[in-house]
């Protein structure tokens, strides 16, 4: 059986229904209230969370024993031929790093790149040189618990195959760098179709017994493709009844953040569901 940390992509709904200007201490509060576990803090629109904010906020999630990620900013492209964008993609990649050691997150998800006229031979070189340098930077910044997250894309003309991605984090190396599976953009890359049980295997092959993050959410069909667009999971697409059945056939420590627009509530079901088949939410009685 898994063990698992869930919960939301940002401050939930019901703390935000109950104070306007609900911010993350509220959601961290919430999420612990309703019988989740983590959350990821969202800085997709920008960093504009201070230091001692963040060092705050990893207090309280500490104290409540929830587990804290980071979403960076979504305006990041290590493989833009416009260099000025690379160096501003590093930059928003250290705020947000350096934003998450200080609230004690595990990891800073990012989507790493556009194939662009490098195509993906000459991306995938770029953006393991970027790695490697954003590596360094830490190092030398004394940051030493959070981890950098490589996300699985879901177009086509993105960076971030799961195969792809895998592969450059195993090649890199480091344990500063892992791979984020986001289970909808495996789904939609593949055309509308996804095998748990065999991503799961394949983890298992390429990193042993490294915990997962990873993101869930049903995704859109609209003109003939799949795409990237949010929807509750009772659309199906994928399901996730299937992964909580095969997370109860393994040994795995597993993070799931919730990204469908009903955030905790969907959460919420992915719990009943992943507990049905023997799966524990850590920490949650």
């Amino acid at each position: 059986m898994a063990r698992v940390y869930i919960g939301p992509a940002g401050i939930p709904i019901g703390a935000r229904e109950r104070k306007k200007n609900a911010g993350t201490i509220d959601g961290i509060r919430y999420v612990k209230e309703v019988g989740l576990n983590a959350m990821e803090v969202e800085f997709v629109q920008g960093v504009r969370m201070s230091r001692d904010m963040a060092k705050e906020a990893g207090d309280v999630a500490r104290e409540l024993g929830i587990r804290l990620s980071v979403h960076a900013p979504y305006f990041i492209n290590l493989c833009s031929d416009d260099k000025s964008k690379v160096e501003a993609s590093i930059r928003r990649l250290q705020e947000s790093l350096d934003r998450g050691e200080a609230m004690g997150a595990t990891v800073v998800v990012f989507h790493p790149a556009y194939y662009g006229k490098l195509g993906p031979e000459g991306c995938y070189n770029a953006v393991k040189e970027a790695v490697l340098r954003l590596v360094d930077w830490m190092r030398e910044s004394g940051l030493t618990n959070v981890k950098l997250g490589l996300e699985v894309m879901a177009r086509k003309s993105q960076f971030g195959g799961l195969e792809e991605t895998f592969r450059l984090v195993k090649e890199v190396n480091k344990p500063q760098v892992v791979a984020v599976v986001d289970w909808g953009h495996v789904y939609a890359r593949n055309g509308g179709s996804i095998d748990y049980g065999a991503i799961l295997d394949m983890w298992r092959e390429y990193f042993g017994g490294q915990p997962m993050h990873t993101h869930f959410t049903c995704v859109k069909y609209r003109n003939g493709e799949w795409v990237d667009e949010h929807e509750p999971i009772d659309a199906n697409t994928p399901p996730f009844e299937p992964l909580a059945v095969e997370l109860g056939k393994r040994d795995v420590e597993i993070t799931i953040i919730n990204e469908s627009p009903l955030l905790e509530k969907d959460a919420l079901k992915m719990v009943e569901m992943l507990t049905r088949y023997g799966n524990t939410i850590v920490g949650v009685k």
